[in-house]
C-alpha cells in the first residue's frame, strides 16, 4: 500500500480497537479496577509484569494477585509486614513465582519510600532525546538496587538490548491520552510522542506483513525501526498504532 493508502487503513483499525469494549478481553482491566492514583499504578505494573502468554489467564492471575493484596495494593506494599506478604508465596505465573512476587513488593516498597512513586522514578530518568529508553533504564537500575538476582529476568533491560514490550505496555497505559477511552494518561511529562511500541509476537508479524518492519529479531533496534515508521504516520502519538496491530493480529487473524 502507498503511504497515504497505509496510513488510512492503520488509522481505521486504531479506532476500532481503541474503545471500551477493548478492556473486555485486555489486561487492562485489573488496573481499570481502581480510582486511587497508586493503586492504578501498581496494578498496572504488575498485571504488565505478568502479561505475556494466555491472555484470560493473564487476566485471572493478575485479579488473583489483587485479591492476595485485598484488593488494595498500595496499601499492601507500604504498610504490611513481611509476615502478612509472606500470602504471596502461593502466587504463580508461568515462570514468575512467588519469590518473584515478594521481590517486586520489596522493589515497589523501596520505590514509594524513597523516590516517590513509579511515576517519578520514571519521569526523573526520562530525556526527550533518547525517547523512553533512559526512562526505562533509569527504572531498572532503581528497581534493582536491592538484591534480587533471580527476578532480574521479569525485568527488561533495555540496555541490552530486550524489547521491553511489557515496560512499554505500561508506559502506554499510564501515558496515553485519548477520547478512546482505553488508556489512562495519568503522567503527564513524559509526551506520547517520545513512548515506543509495546513490540510482541503479533505486532511484530503484522508490522512486517504490512512492510513497516524488516528487522527479524524483536529486540529494542526494531522497537526503534518499527516505531520511527509509525511515527511517519502520527508523529505525535505514533503508539495508538499498537491498537491497530495487536487486533489485527489477534481479532482478525491478519
Amino acid at each position: 500500500m502507498e503511504h497515504t493508502e497505509l496510513k488510512d487503513f492503520l488509522d481505521e483499525k486504531a479506532e476500532k480497537f481503541n474503545r471500551p469494549a477493548f478492556i473486555e478481553s485486555d489486561p487492562i482491566q485489573v488496573p481499570k479496577q481502581f480510582t486511587q492514583k497508586e493503586n492504578i499504578e501498581i496494578a498496572a505494573f504488575l498485571t504488565a509484569t505478568i502479561s505475556w502468554g494466555n491472555r484470560p489467564a493473564i487476566i485471572k492471575n493478575a485479579l488473583r494477585l489483587m485479591e492476595l493484596m485485598d484488593n488494595r495494593p498500595f496499601d499492601f506494599i507500604t504498610e504490611t509486614s513481611a509476615s502478612d506478604q509472606a500470602v504471596l508465596k502461593s502466587f504463580v505465573h508461568r515462570t514468575f513465582n512467588g519469590e518473584d512476587c515478594l521481590y517486586f513488593v520489596r522493589a515497589l516498597k523501596n520505590i514509594y519510600k524513597n523516590y516517590g512513586g513509579l511515576q517519578q522514578v520514571f519521569e526523573t530518568g526520562f530525556k526527550k532525546e533518547d525517547s523512553v529508553k533512559s526512562a526505562l533504564a533509569h527504572f531498572h537500575s532503581v528497581f534493582f538496587e536491592i538484591p534480587g538476582e533471580r527476578t532480574r529476568k521479569h525485568v527488561a533491560n533495555v540496555e541490552r538490548g530486550a524489547s521491553g514490550k511489557r515496560l512499554n505496555m505500561f508506559l502506554r497505559w499510564l501515558v496515553r491520552k485519548d477520547n478512546g477511552g482505553v488508556d489512562f494518561g495519568l503522567w503527564k511529562r513524559i509526551p506520547t510522542s517520545e513512548l515506543m511500541l509495546p513490540l510482541d509476537v503479533h505486532t511484530g508479524n503484522t508490522a512486517r506483513k504490512l512492510g513497516l518492519l524488516k528487522r527479524k529479531q524483536n529486540d529494542w533496534k526494531a522497537v526503534e525501526e518499527v516505531t520511527a515508521t509509525l511515527r511517519k504516520f502520527d508523529a505525535t502519538d505514533p503508539v495508538k498504532y499498537d491498537f491497530a496491530l495487536f487486533g489485527l493480529g489477534v481479532f482478525e487473524d491478519f
